[in-house]
C-alpha cells in the first residue's frame, strides 16, 4: 500500500471540490464512507469543517479540480461531442460509464465492507486484554455503520465478490448489518439500534472462551458437546458484563438463542420475554446461519432459507418481524440463483426492501463477457420477472461458470441510487 504520510497538508478552509483528501482520524470516527476519497460536493466539505479538522492530507496527482465553466458552456460542449459520434460509438460510451459507475459502486461497498471487517477483528483482539476498550470499539463501530447507512435514504442490500475473510468476522458483519437494516425498516430510533448494532456485533463473544471444536453447531455433537457449545450463550454473558456493557445489548447476547415458542436455550423463553432487538438478531443470526455453515456443502441459497424459516420455523420466530424480514430481503434474496420468465438465468446481487420482487440481476449472456456484464434492474422491465429460484448446481455448466455464484454469501448495503447500470433485455 502507498505510503500517504508524504501526501501534502493543506488546511481545510482551501479545499475544493475535486481534491482527493486522507483523514487520518480512523474509518469510525467521521460519517464518510471512506477515509480517502475525492471531494464531490460542498456538503461534504461542511461537514469536513463541522469535524473540527485544521488541515487533511491531498493527492494532487489524484484529484480533479474543476476548471470554472458555466453550466451553459457545459451543455454544448456535452452536445457537440455527443454529434460527433455515431450511434454505435454513443451506445458503446454509454455503456462504458454505466460499467465504470456499476463497479465504482460496488468497489465503495466492499471497501467499506473490508474496513468494517478490519474494525471488528481489532476489537475482538483487544478483548482478551482490554474489555472496557473493546465495549467503546463495539460503540464505535456500531455508530459508524448507522452514519453511513444514510438513514434518510433508500437503500439496497448488496451481494458482495468477497467475504471478510475468517468466518466468524462474516457472520458478525453480516448479523449486524441485516439486523441494523431490519431495525431500520420498524423505524428504531438511534438509541435502540444502537443497543440492537452492539449486541448483535457481540452476540457471538462467547464462542471465543470454547474449544475450537464445538464453536460451531454440528449435527453430529453428542449431548454433552452440545451442551458444551450451548455455554457460549452464558459465556457471552459474562463477557459482556465485564466489558460494561448496557443492559439493551446484553439482552442481545443473552437471548440470540432464544424462540418465540419457548423452545430455544439456553433459558426456554417465549416471545413476550424476548426483547425486540434480540428477537431481530435470533431470527437474522438463524439465516445467515444456514446461508454459511461451517460446511459449505450444507449451504442453502438464500432463497431456501427463507423459504424454510417461513415454512418450518414461523413458531420460532416473531412472526412480525418474520414477514418484515422476508419484504425487506427480498423473496429472492441476493444470492440467489434464478430463472428469469424469458429462460435466460441470473443472479440476484441486489435488493431493493420497497419493491421486493424486482432485484437487481446479473444475467447470463454468451455475447457479453462476463467482466463488462451490466447490471438488470427489473424493476425498469414491467414484462420481465423471476420464474423460479433454483440451486447453483442446477444451473447449466455456462451459466454457473458465468454467474459464479457464492458459495459463502456476505451483505453490505448501498444507496439505492447508486450502480444503476443496465443490461439491455
Amino acid at each position: 500500500m502507498k505510503d500517504r504520510s508524504s501526501d501534502p497538508l493543506i488546511d481545510v478552509g482551501q479545499l475544493k471540490v475535486g481534491m482527493f483528501i486522507h483523514l487520518d482520524l480512523g474509518w469510525m470516527s467521521h460519517p464518510f464512507p471512506l477515509s480517502s476519497f475525492k471531494l464531490s460536493s460542498e456538503d461534504q466539505l461542511l461537514i469536513l469543517r463541522r469535524l473540527g479538522l485544521k488541515q487533511v492530507r491531498w493527492s494532487p496527482g489524484r484529484s480533479e479540480l474543476q476548471t470554472e465553466a458555466t453550466p451553459m458552456q457545459v451543455a454544448v460542449a456535452e452536445a457537440a461531442g455527443a454529434d460527433q459520434q455515431s450511434p454505435e460509438q454513443q451506445a458503446k460510451e454509454a455503456h462504458r460509464r454505466a460499467l465504470a459507475a456499476q463497479r465504482e459502486a460496488l468497489s465503495l461497498c466492499e471497501r467499506q465492507y473490508g474496513e468494517a471487517a478490519g474494525a471488528f477483528r481489532e476489537l475482538m483482539e483487544l478483548l482478551p486484554r482490554e474489555p472496557r476498550s473493546t465495549r467503546d470499539q463495539s460503540i464505535a463501530l456500531t455508530s459508524a455503520l448507522l452514519d453511513k447507512m444514510l438513514i434518510e435514504g433508500d437503500l439496497n442490500i448488496r451481494l458482495l465478490n468477497e467475504g471478510a475473510g475468517d468466518r466468524s468476522t462474516a457472520h458478525a458483519l453480516n448479523v449486524a448489518i441485516i439486523s441494523l437494516l431490519l431495525g431500520r425498516a420498524f423505524g428504531l430510533g438511534r438509541d435502540e439500534m444502537m443497543d440492537l448494532g452492539v449486541g448483535a456485533l457481540l452476540h457471538d463473544i462467547g464462542k471465543t472462551e470454547l474449544p475450537a471444536r464445538v464453536r460451531n453447531r454440528d449435527d453430529s455433537f453428542t449431548m454433552a458437546e452440545t451442551q458444551l457449545y450451548q455455554q457460549h450463550v452464558s459465556k457471552g454473558v459474562a463477557l459482556a458484563q465485564g466489558m460494561g456493557l448496557a443492559a439493551g445489548p446484553l439482552l442481545v447476547i443473552a437471548q440470540h438463542h432464544e424462540n418465540a415458542d419457548g423452545s430455544g436455550f439456553p433459558q426456554r423463553i417465549n416471545v413476550d420475554r424476548m426483547s425486540a432487538a434480540s428477537r431481530i438478531v435470533a431470527l437474522v443470526n438463524r439465516f445467515d446461519g444456514l446461508c454459511n455453515p461451517l460446511l459449505a456443502s450444507k449451504a442453502m441459497t438464500p432463497h431456501e432459507a427463507l423459504s424454510l424459516m417461513f415454512a418450518q420455523g414461523r413458531n420460532r420466530f416473531d412472526a412480525t418481524m418474520l414477514n418484515a424480514f422476508i419484504r425487506m430481503m427480498g423473496v429472492y434474496p441476493p444470492g440467489s440463483a434464478v430463472q428469469l420468465t424469458d429462460d435466460r438465468y441470473a443472479l440476484v446481487v441486489a435488493v431493493n426492501s420497497s419493491r421486493p420482487l424486482k432485484p437487481k440481476v446479473m444475467v447470463h449472456d454468451a455475447k457479453v463477457p462476463r467482466e463488462e456484464a451490466l447490471i438488470l434492474n427489473l424493476e425498469q422491465h414491467s414484462d420481465l420477472g423471476i420464474r423460479r429460484s433454483l440451486k447453483p448446481n442446477l444451473l447449466p455448466r455456462a451459466s454457473l461458470d458465468y454467474l459464479s455464484p457464492r458459495t459463502r454469501v456476505a451483505y453490505f448495503f448501498e444507496s439505492a441510487v447508486t450502480g444503476n447500470g443496465e443490461l439491455a433485455a
